[in-house]
């Protein structure tokens, strides 16, 4: 019978190709969970930019309107100055607080 027979050198270098093949695959796989992760961040401020534009285009045309329409009184042009005031208020403080924590699983630090 034809058998497989190898050197010690042959054996060695097989173990060798098989530790570097696992341990790149093992590195591409962080590298492609630290870039997914890169990705959520950026979805989140870009979410989070949108909602800003959109409120602050809702408070000013509601502004405009109470200061451009004749007849309107005085309570109700303060209290479209007052609200979104203190809505921005609460907004900017939210989103200036870390309020979520990213917990990773298993692995090093």
């Amino acid at each position: 019978m034809n058998g497989i027979h190898l050197t010690p050198v042959q054996l060695l270098a097989a173990m060798g190709v098989v530790l570097v093949v696992l341990w790149t695959w093992r590195a591409s796989v962080k590298r492609a969970k630290a870039a997914s992760a890169a990705a959520r961040s950026s979805a989140r401020l870009l979410s989070l930019t949108g909602r800003v534009v959109v409120g602050a285009g809702l408070i000013a045309g509601v502004q405009w309107l109470a200061f451009t329409y004749p007849g309107v009184h005085w309570a109700l042009r303060a209290a479209v100055l007052v609200v979104p005031a203190l809505l921005s208020s609460y907004v900017l403080t939210r989103s200036l607080t870390v309020t979520t924590v990213d917990v990773r699983r298993g692995g090093r630090r």
